[in-house]
């Protein structure tokens, strides 16, 4: 399965980055230009450490899905149908990780699909898409 995974060693999130990733993922992904609404979000720490809001995709929430648009691609990456998402929000509110994202605009919400977009644009080479195993699904 595909994977957008972040090196916290190479990130300079804090100091002198312009978080071009967030804002290429916003530009090219979802046609507006504000990093806040990038499916990607990260936050850095005073000590260098940081954490990144974003889909591992690990498929928990396609069984929360009421109107499933939730499915897996051929990736394994987890896709939300348009057609079929009624937005229900209850994605959301399941997500531990807080991956999935609204846009007050839009009826259906937005996450990471580890497209890679951001991987292209990052100065210090802190991003990279991996080939993971699939988790196992924890929910039935």
């Amino acid at each position: 399965m595909k994977q957008l995974v972040i090196d916290f060693q190479k990130c300079d999130a804090g100091r002198n980055c312009n978080h071009e990733c967030e804002m290429e993922c916003a530009i090219k992904v979802f046609k507006v230009d504000d990093p806040a609404q990038a499916a990607l979000q990260i936050k850095a720490y005073e000590d260098g450490g940081g954490k990144a809001v974003l889909c591992d995709q690990c498929g928990d929430c396609v069984v929360v899905c009421p109107s499933e648009a939730l499915k897996r691609n051929k990736l394994g990456v987890v896709m939300i149908d348009k057609q079929l998402c009624v937005g229900c929000y209850m994605c959301i509110g399941f997500c531990e990780k807080d991956a999935f994202m609204r846009n007050p605009d839009w009826i259906v919400p937005h996450k990471c699909t580890s497209c890679g977009v951001c991987v292209k644009v990052c100065p210090h080479g802190a991003l990279s898409i991996q080939d993971v195993p699939e988790p196992a699904v924890r929910i039935i």
